[in-house]
């Protein structure tokens, strides 16, 4: 059980620090508000934001941007034994990133109803079909990134916020 509490906690505090990211991005670059986190032994090995509106990328989401960092710091294009925390479910253009640089892990906070490919619509991070799959914890600070992005989109379209 120690080691069930103690993962909880690396959980939230990796995931409290993707909503940090989430919140920057929204704040100086007016973009979607996800932040991304990949962690290796306990280390922070890198950190991504969406940048997909600032970039013209639509490859530029969150996830992507902290693998392709992680790549490069590690020098390895696998990215073995890391964990990465997200605060938006992965769509299936990440989630299969995800797979192809053998992410072992990957936590996310809210689930995407629409898009999520870490089961919520799909489920591509599990798939037996693929010669590696991710394990997959999802709702990890749910309600915080589920009201940043609710309370962004709704900001957008001229309402008022949710209360927290």
């Amino acid at each position: 059980m120690a080691g069930d509490a103690g993962r909880a906690a690396d959980d939230e505090r990796w995931m409290r620090r993707a909503l940090v990211l989430a919140a920057r991005v929204r704040d100086r670059e007016d973009e979607v508000p996800v932040g991304a986190v990949i962690v290796r032994d306990g280390v922070k090995i890198a950190e991504g934001m969406n940048l997909n509106i600032r970039r013209h990328d639509p490859t530029a989401h969150a996830e992507v941007v902290a693998m392709r960092r992680a790549g490069r710091r590690l020098g390895n294009h696998r990215l073995t034994g890391c964990t990465l925390y997200v605060t938006l479910e992965p769509c299936a253009m990440c989630a299969m990133a995800m797979v192809h640089a053998r992410v072992a892990r990957v936590v996310y906070a809210a689930a995407d109803p629409k898009t999520g490919a870490a089961g919520s619509v799909f489920d591509l991070l599990a798939s037996p079909r693929h010669n590696h799959r991710v394990d997959v914890a999802g709702g990890v600070l749910a309600a915080e990134a589920g009201r940043m992005l609710s309370n962004y989109f709704r900001a957008k379209r001229g309402k008022p916020p949710l209360e927290s």
